[in-house]
């Protein structure tokens, strides 16, 4: 069974998780690896660092997952992540918090894991206190389907454009069990 996890309540992945996202995205490691550990000892709502893990179970773990997750610490059990940041790359600083390096492994795509994550994440932005969750990406289609919307073209430092997406947080079960995939409106031909 799958699993997310923290990595601020799991600093034992702080390695591999640095090693995981630099190979995944080809981003230097030390930028990963000086964030993630940011978010370990920050006192401030970000950055944050999650992994979902393959075989993680936890031995009666608490509620709010603080206890070792029994899942051997290899690269080979992360099926995928994202970060939770205050800023990816982009020029417009006024949005906050970032979705970024969301991957999910080829071999798992198809299992709704990138939902899960997505979902995650907004449901993380509203436990530290945020509103909204943005995003920027060259995929079109992907993420209207999980209710984020397209707000435009904005500068990113690389000096071209990129499309950015928000998404309302969410702030409890109640809200997520009210979140609907949006399917296309079909038109009658009678």
């Amino acid at each position: 069974m799958e699993q997310i996890i923290n990595i601020r309540e799991h600093p034992e992945w702080l390695e591999l998780a640095a090693d995981y996202f630099s190979s995944r995205w080809n981003i230097d490691r030390q930028l990963y690896l000086d964030s993630i550990s940011d978010s370990i000892t920050t006192l401030e709502a970000l950055p944050r660092w999650y992994l979902i893990l393959r075989n993680a179970t936890s031995c009666n773990a608490k509620p709010d997952n603080s206890e070792p997750y029994n899942a051997d610490i290899t690269g080979d059990n992360i099926i995928g992540g994202f970060g939770l940041i205050d800023n990816d790359f982009m020029v417009r600083t006024d949005l906050y918090p970032w979705m970024c390096a969301l991957y999910i492994e080829p071999a798992e795509r198809g299992k709704k894991l990138g939902e899960k994550l997505l979902e995650h994440s907004r449901c993380e932005a509203a436990s530290l206190g945020f509103n909204k969750v943005y995003l920027n990406t060259d995929h079109i289609g992907y993420y209207e389907k999980y209710n984020w919307s397209y707000i435009g073209d904005f500068a990113h430092q690389s000096g071209t454009d990129a499309r950015v997406y928000e998404a309302d947080a969410i702030r409890d079960l109640e809200e997520m069990s009210k979140i609907v995939r949006q399917e296309p409106k079909r038109q009658r031909l009678f």
